[in-house]
């Protein structure tokens, strides 16, 4: 059995990782997807928390039928990147090759040994998670831009409110810096 794994923040799910993890599975036969940065929630850029991530993971997953090749796993930032892959092995099933677009990622592990392979990225001017939680906290049309379960959990714990929230915390805290 080949088994990728997939890593990202998922700050929310949106539909250029809903593809990744689509392209990874087509790829594999199992894949280990990684909440990163798993301690962060409730900041404006790590608005969810890890549960929260997984639950709109699991949903949009599990609609499309794609639920029952996929095992979960999470990891915490560390300071240390020399740590990172190690921790990263240690909390996770093992898995054959990763797949992946961050430059960092791809050369932690590839030091380690581990082979990584690039996802195709789908329309990345709008799919990132930035640009989503961006239009969610200035009332711009954010839904097109994740899976429809993702919109729908998102709205159902408040997620609209805490967005906004959230940078309109940021917006203070940079007001005053300049002051």
């Amino acid at each position: 059995m080949k088994t990728a794994m997939l890593i990202g923040r998922f700050q929310p799910l949106h539909l250029g990782h809903l593809s990744a993890i689509e392209h990874a599975l087509r790829k594999a036969d199992r894949l280990v997807l990684v909440i990163g940065s798993s301690q962060k929630s409730h900041e404006y850029r790590n608005p969810f928390t890890s549960g929260e991530r997984m639950e709109m993971i699991i949903t949009t997953l599990d609609n499309r039928k794609l639920l029952d090749r996929t095992v979960f796993a999470q990891v915490p930032d560390v300071e240390n990147h020399a740590l990172w892959v190690p921790l990263l092995k240690s909390l996770t099933p093992k898995f054959d090759f990763a797949i992946s677009n961050d430059p960092l990622t791809i050369r932690l592990l590839e030091e380690a040994g581990t082979p990584v392979e690039e996802a195709p990225f789908l329309n990345r001017e709008e799919l990132v998670a930035t640009e989503v939680r961006r239009r969610i906290a200035t009332g711009g049309d954010w839904q097109p831009l994740v899976p429809p379960e993702v919109a729908s959990y998102i709205r159902s714990i408040n997620g609209v409110e805490r967005i906004k929230a959230l940078f309109a915390q940021q917006d203070a805290n940079s007001n005053n810096k300049k002051v």
